[in-house]
């Protein structure tokens, strides 16, 4: 004998361990899925006041509660239904950057295309006077074409993820001297406006804001899930990709503009919540029992991150903040880490 096992005893084991696999990352899922219901929860009972669970139930299910149907139905439910299409569209999109890039900084607060979106937003707010759902428009449209145009000018015999954040960083840096310019220039009845939405939040939220970002996450974010298997193997790199059968030219296009739509959708309606896209997809991905595609475990993380940075601007610190007051504060720290880490390292990777 040669002591090797024979092959039905190898295929056994190697189902053993992806069926292993596959419960723990079941696992994963089903605790990010608890604890978005446990901050929604929070969210909808606790706030200045105390509603308790039975009244919001009742609410919930379109029965009137004296109080709490304004409380609960027009204040804290569209604010906690928006916090979460939002955490999962940033979470989702910043992932698949990052994974389709095999780089950490690839996100999109990083390269670009939320300083697209937002310097679009202050120019229609400010400039064209424009509100409501035009302005929304006029930051898809421009993140899209900002999108299109940093992959442009990074692109040489194919697109270098370095290249590309280097390209983006600079594209940013001059978006925000735009946006800096316009809003000294800027009279005050709008100044107030274009300051709220670039910082990232959701007050005054209506569950009419919310029908563009779940359309946007149904129609491209699906796309994004659909693909995930083709994105994990364009993290091996693009030549072992292609030998796996995936067209990579392709799939990165199709992949980019669905990444870009969801990212400037969720803009659009909440403003840049800074760093939400930056940081749930490298906290996804050290979250123990982790397997597979990382964009799911990222968008519900996204989710987390949105609802809890939002409950913390607004009821456990001195004063309020917006949400992306909080998630800036969390996310600035990572990104000198992952810098200087880079730094030492000699090279991003």
């Amino acid at each position: 004998m040669d002591g090797s096992l024979p092959a039905t005893a190898t295929s056994q084991i190697i189902a053993g361990h992806r069926a292993t696999r596959i419960r723990r990352r079941q696992a994963v899922v089903a605790a990010l899925l608890l604890a978005v219901a446990a901050l929604l929860a929070l969210s909808l009972m606790l706030g200045q006041s105390f509603t308790p669970p039975l009244d919001v139930v009742h609410v919930l299910l379109g029965h009137d509660v004296p109080g709490a149907s304004f409380t609960v139905g027009d204040l804290r439910l569209p604010r906690a239904v928006l916090s979460i299409l939002a955490g999962l569209s940033f979470g989702i999109a910043g992932s698949a950057f990052q994974v389709m890039l095999r780089n950490p900084l690839a996100s999109p607060d990083i390269i670009g295309i939320s300083s697209g979106a937002s310097a679009a937003a202050v120019f229609a707010i400010v400039v064209l006077s424009l509100d409501g759902p035009l302005v929304s428009v006029f930051a898809v449209i421009s993140g899209l074409a900002i999108a299109l145009l940093v992959y442009g000018l990074s692109f040489r015999n194919g697109v270098s993820g370095t290249r590309l954040i280097l390209v983006g960083i600079g594209v940013s840096a001059m978006l925000e001297s735009l946006i800096a310019y316009i809003l000294a220039r800027a009279p005050a009845w709008t100044l107030q406006e274009a300051m709220r939405w670039l910082t990232g939040s959701v007050n005054g939220a209506s569950l009419d804001q919310a029908i563009p970002l779940l359309l946007g996450l149904v129609l491209f974010g699906g796309i994004l899930l659909s693909r995930a298997g083709n994105l994990e193997a364009m993290r091996l790199g693009d030549d072992m990709a292609a030998a796996l059968g995936v067209r990579v030219a392709r799939e990165r296009a199709l992949l980019v503009v669905a990444a870009v739509a969801v990212i400037s959708i969720a803009t659009a309606v909440t403003g840049p919540i800074a760093f939400v896209a930056f940081l749930a997809g490298p906290i996804a991905a050290r979250i123990p029992g982790i397997s597979g595609s990382i964009l799911l475990p990222a968008a519900l993380t996204g989710a987390v991150l949105v609802l809890l940075g939002d409950y913390v601007g607004q009821f456990l610190l001195p004063a309020r903040y917006p949400v992306g007051v909080v998630t800036g504060a969390l996310g600035a720290p990572y990104l000198i880490y992952l810098i200087i880490r880079a730094n030492r390292g000699g090279a991003m990777s």
